[in-house]
């Protein structure tokens, strides 16, 4: 390992915690109260600022900002955190804030995403690993999104929106309501309209379980009874994991109502 190579241009203030072998190009500003883990690479004109923790082998392209304080008329200037995991790739124009008091004060990104140009990520998210947020996707404070779920260009997701596991979110698509795991949502008014099937083949799941996810979709779309009392019953009918963790979903807590099928 080797000491970190900072271009003559760029301000890294005392108190900065800078991991062996990071790259800090021209004109970045690195912040007294932030955490480069190894090999991180900030391309150029890069601010990191708050009180940020970048993990390792993580790369930050030219104008992005991270760490800056909510966009949340509520803050009062509390101390509260951005905690961004490893191997992310966080493109030109990208912002993530860090958390607020009434939300937690913790806004936390996983392992291995990629956010593509002009990304926003708001205070208090909670985004799991291997998610990608396409070109110029919002995601509003509040919301979880889950593992491997793709968000497309121009798209919105409403505060406290939860987003399940390998769900997928159409371009120029506004969601309002959690979207189930595996769900395809899409339309300038987001509408639940299938399965990510494609995201669930590339994944290399199982065809029991994808004909088993297809047959719940057509539960949850077209049985009787309230959207929640038909997952009840698919809890008590399925033998899928997959089925069990929409289930599961749907049944947990949350701050919204849900996409349903169409």
């Amino acid at each position: 390992m080797s000491d970190p190579v900072i271009h003559p241009s760029a301000v890294v203030e005392d108190g900065a915690r800078i991991g062996p072998d990071c790259e800090i190009g021209p004109f970045c500003h690195v912040g007294p109260d932030v955490t480069l883990g190894a090999r991180c690479v900030l391309k150029s004109h890069v601010v990191v600022t708050g009180e940020t923790e970048i993990g390792e082998d993580t790369t930050i392209f030219s104008f992005a900002v991270i760490g800056e304080v909510p966009q949340d008329l509520k803050f009062r200037g509390e101390k509260t955190r951005l905690r961004v995991g490893a191997r992310n790739r966080i493109r030109e124009h990208v912002t993530m804030n860090a958390g607020t008091e009434g939300g937690g004060g913790l806004t936390r990104i996983g392992d291995d995403g990629l956010f593509m140009a002009g990304c926003h990520v708001a205070h208090d998210v909670q985004i799991g690993n291997h998610v990608i947020l396409v070109n110029n996707a919002a995601i509003a404070g509040h919301c979880i999104i889950e593992d491997e779920v793709i968000v497309g260009g121009l798209s919105g997701v409403h505060q406290f929106v939860r987003i399940g596991r390998g769900a997928i979110i159409g371009a120029v698509s506004m969601v309002t309501n959690d979207v189930i795991p595996h769900g395809l949502v899409q339309g300038p008014r987001g509408r639940l309209d299938g399965l990510n099937l494609v995201g669930l083949k590339r994944r290399g799941v199982a065809r029991s379980d994808i004909t088993a996810l297809r047959a719940a979709f057509q539960m949850l779309a077209q049985g009787e009874g309230a959207f929640a009392d038909r997952a009840r019953r698919l809890g008590e009918e399925t033998q899928s994991a997959y089925v069990r963790e929409i289930v599961s979903f749907v049944l947990a807590d949350t701050d919204r109502h849900f996409l349903t099928p169409g």
